[in-house]
């Protein structure tokens, strides 16, 4: 079939073309299994449903601007045993991005904050969320360079549209001015807002970030609202990363130094 070119051409026309690719496999296997041509239909069919989702699952990954690809699948649950593995894969449903809850995932350097906030940020988008990724320090910097080119408020739409936002990092550097301000406004629009989940990542302690703001009023109003329906996490125990350097830095044996005889490691 794929060598009919006025069927090609029909399917074109209509914007599922995508159909050739298995239509030929399903032909056959309409013939070996009797199927009716509703049946036939229908395989053809959710064919064409599961090529369109792949594809826009694509796009919205690609939107999310993900710097990595870590899922809940990557994620070594065995290693840190103090993540409530149970309590992440209730999120990973996304439902709470349809009550527009906020996620604050607090802990040390490498316990896999960041790892987290991505797996269910990909996790919203296969279930057709939208969802924005950026480090807090790279998304206020864009939004500096949007008050000196013009385009703050192109920007600050591009920030609030999202389903999810995804903040890494906040307080690791310091909010300096217009940082404070902007930071809020982000808080602020998405509280009100229709489309208002946020997952933000700290190595701070939830009661050190009024002091991250250098205003007190700009931070008991942003906080009010960043706290409110929020699910907190707090992670401990044992750094990914520093598992991972101590490989890399452990000591080796060259072979050659090896005798026979001698006891093995």
């Amino acid at each position: 079939m794929n060598g009919n070119p006025q069927l090609l051409a029909t399917l074109k026309q209509l914007h599922v073309s995508g159909i050739m690719d298995t239509l030929d496999l399903r032909a056959q296997q309409a013939a070996d299994e009797r199927l009716s041509f509703p049946e036939f239909l229908e395989r053809v069919m959710q064919d064409e449903l599961e090529r369109r989702m792949t594809k826009q699952l694509a796009l919205r990954v690609r939107r999310a601007n993900f710097q990595s690809d870590k899922t809940l699948q990557t994620f070594d649950f065995a290693f840190n045993p103090t993540v409530n593995r149970q309590q992440i894969i209730e999120l990973a449903g996304a439902g709470f991005v349809e009550r527009k809850q906020n996620i604050l995932i607090t802990g040390p350097s490498g316990v896999g904050k960041s790892h987290l906030a991505h797996a269910l940020g990909w996790e919203a988008c296969k279930r057709g969320y939208e969802v924005l990724c950026s480090s807090c320090a790279k998304l206020l910097v864009s939004l500096a360079a949007g008050r000196a080119d013009g385009s703050y408020q192109r920007r600050i739409q591009a920030i609030l549209r999202p389903d999810l936002l995804i903040l890494d990092d906040f307080g690791l550097k310091p909010l300096r001015p217009p940082a404070p301000e902007d930071f809020y406004d982000i808080i602020n629009e998405r509280y009100d807002k229709p489309k208002s989940a946020i997952i933000l990542t700290s190595n701070r302690a939830l009661s050190e970030f009024p002091q991250l703001f250098g205003d007190p009023l700009l931070a008991s109003a942003g906080l009010d609202r960043l706290f409110d329906n929020t699910i907190a996490i707090t992670l401990t125990g044992a750094s990914f990363r520093a598992r991972n350097r101590s490989k890399l830095l452990a000591p080796t044996v060259p072979k050659s130094s090896k005798k026979a005889g001698d006891p093995i490691d």
